[in-house]
């Protein structure tokens, strides 16, 4: 797997984000995900914010670690992972606003475009179903 945790400085990354819109979102949900998950931040690859982790098995057998929740300030959108992302969360994101998504990824132009509190319920959501599928170590 190539994106696995590193020991880069979650705070120097987010502090080389150029554009200070999407610095500031990036600190934004950073809290939200940690107050949700209840621990620090971890870098994953060279882009990936990602919070708490657990492991699972592929159908090789092989076993992998990777992260419940996070989060990548890409260009053209906010990205959040909301694992395991095949869970029907439709009726938060109708209340959210504004996204796009993905299997595992919501896609959020701006912040300010959404339902904050909303959002914390999804991420919050995320995580209860990782915990069920996934327990906590």
């Amino acid at each position: 797997m190539k994106t696995v945790a590193t020991r880069k400085r979650v705070a120097d990354f987010i502090a080389s984000i150029e554009d200070p819109q999407r610095r500031s979102e990036c600190k934004a949900v950073m809290k939200m995900m940690r107050r949700v998950t209840g621990k620090n931040a971890v870098m994953w690859g060279d882009s990936i914010v990602g919070y708490d982790r657990y492991k699972y098995t592929r159908a090789n057998g092989r076993e992998f670690e990777f992260f419940r929740t996070g989060f990548s300030p890409r260009k053209t959108a906010l990205t959040l992972y909301i694992m395991p992302g095949y869970t029907d969360f439709s009726a938060l994101l109708k209340k959210l606003g504004p996204h796009k998504k993905g299997k595992s990824c919501l896609y959020l132009k701006r912040l300010s475009d959404i339902d904050m509190d909303v959002l914390e319920e999804l991420i919050q959501a995320g995580i209860d179903d990782m915990n069920r599928r996934y327990p906590p170590a």
